[in-house]
Order: C-alpha cells, then structure tokens, then sequence
C-alpha cells in the first residue's frame, strides 16, 4: 500500500480540547456504520470473478484489483474480515515497540507509555480475507481526565483479500510537554468499514511522562 497515498490523517496526541466534555458524548457523536448505503446482498469474490467475465474491460479492472489474490484459494464467504495485527509505536532513535492487538496492559494498567515532547507515530498492520473490504477507516479518540483532547478519523481505503498483511504508518506528530500534559491517558481505537461492519472496537490507556521507560 502506498504510504503517500492514505496519509489524509495522523493519529495525534494533543493539548487541543475539541469541545466534547466526556466520553459518552464522543460515542453519540460518533456516526461510523449509522447511515450507510445499502447497495444490496453481497456476494462471494468468487462468484463475482464469474460475473461479466467475457468483458475485457471488466475483466482487466477486476484483476487491477485483485492483484495477486490466489483465485484457487477463494471460498464461498460473501462478508470480508479484517484482522488487526498489531500497533507499532515508532519513535526516532529508539527501538520500534510493536503492540500485539488485543493491547496487553503493565501493571498500572497502561498498554505503553511516551514521553512528553517526543517525536512518535504509529504503523498499523492487518490483514484482510474472504472478499473485498471497501471504505476501510479508523477513529482514534484520546482523553484526559474525561475530556476529549483529540479525534482523528482516517480512510485507508479499499482493499482485496491476500495472504500479507497490509501496514498503514501515520505521519509523525509529537506529544504534548510540560508537567500538566503528563499523567494518564484513556484510548479509544474503532476500525469500520462501508458497510457499517466494526472489525475492532477497542479501549486503552496510556501514559505521558517526563522520561522514556527504561524496558522501552
């Protein structure tokens, strides 16, 4: 996947406040899957390479897409799925810390921490099978101390089935600094697509401090 293509949102860690006073009010706000399109039934991607198949324009288009889809290897399964792998916290000059999803919390509860005023940004890596999952997003929404401090919703788009995972790295960004941005942060990380299916609906915590954690 083109990185230069998808990078129309980063996921951010900011001091900006957005308005939204708690987290239940982010939720009713959050419209993902509410009002799509019905466009009817789906149907298997191997039924749909039968379709059409004596036209060569049709034909060539489906293969552009499909890529190096194993045709052979196609089940009967209409709905895609859409496995999110891990989490990748990249940071200059520090080793990349990969996140096994679902994240896995430290004692005090936190899936990782960052330190304040850091460079950072985040690589995730998934998989897609059975058919082709199309309007592929995420939103990311952070909060301290109940209140909303960031939102970023991200289209990475639309994506054939295949046995590689397919990676998305968001542009860099930096933490917040100084003493009242440290402490601790909840998470909120939803992966949807066109259709309205949530393949991950996950919530963590985090944490912001003065210096990088030594197992880091």
């Amino acid at each position: 996947m083109d990185k230069e293509e998808n990078k129309e949102a980063s996921v951010s860690i900011s001091n900006n406040d957005t308005g939204t006073n708690d987290m239940e009010d982010d939720d009713n706000d959050d419209n993902d899957g509410k009002h799509t399109v019905v466009l009817g039934p789906q149907v298997p991607l191997k039924d749909h390479l039968e379709l059409d198949k004596d036209d060569d324009s049709l034909r060539r288009w489906k293969e552009q897409l499909l890529g190096d889809v194993d045709t052979t290897k196609l089940g009967e399964t209409a709905e895609p799925e859409v496995t999110i792998l891990n989490l990748t916290i990249l940071t200059p000059d520090r080793p990349d810390l990969v996140l096994p999803i679902p994240l896995v919390r430290d004692d005090k509860g936190y899936a990782f921490a960052l330190k304040d005023g850091s460079t950072y940004s985040f690589r995730f890596s998934f998989t897609v099978s059975n058919n082709i999952v199309s309007g592929l997003r995420y939103t990311h929404t952070v909060w301290k101390a109940g209140v909303r401090v960031e939102k970023q919703k991200v289209m990475l788009g639309t994506f054939s089935p295949q046995q590689e995972p397919y990676m998305y790295e968001a542009e860099e960004d930096t933490t917040p600094s100084g003493i009242f941005a440290r402490g601790s942060y909840s998470a909120k990380l939803k992966f949807v697509d066109d259709d309205g299916k949530v393949y991950l609906d996950m919530g963590y915590c985090f944490e912001i401090r003065k210096d990088w954690p030594s197992s880091a």
